[in-house]
């Protein structure tokens, strides 16, 4: 194994480290299932896809982002000009 793909593991196991103790809520697929998006109660989104890089080699991207808030969420100041 070579040093970049230890890289890429470590990588790996400190986004997912982040979802211990959270609970799915919802799993897709895209139909090749090159992509895989997992998501939380809490929000959080696990994105997986396995493509190949520009030397044709298969390369795993991992990836814990949060969602969105809904607009109706955000916190607003309302302003009235008159």
């Amino acid at each position: 194994m070579s040093t970049a793909n230890v890289q890429d593991l470590r990588r790996v196991v400190l986004a997912v480290t982040r979802l211990r103790g959270e609970t799915v809520k919802q799993v897709t697929a895209r139909s090749d299932v090159r992509h895989v998006k997992v998501e939380f109660d809490s929000g959080l989104i696990l994105v997986i896809s396995a493509e190949r890089d520009e030397q044709g080699r298969p390369r795993l991207e991992v990836d814990v982002v949060e969602a969105a808030q809904d607009a109706a969420q955000k916190q607003q100041i309302e302003v009235r000009f008159e």
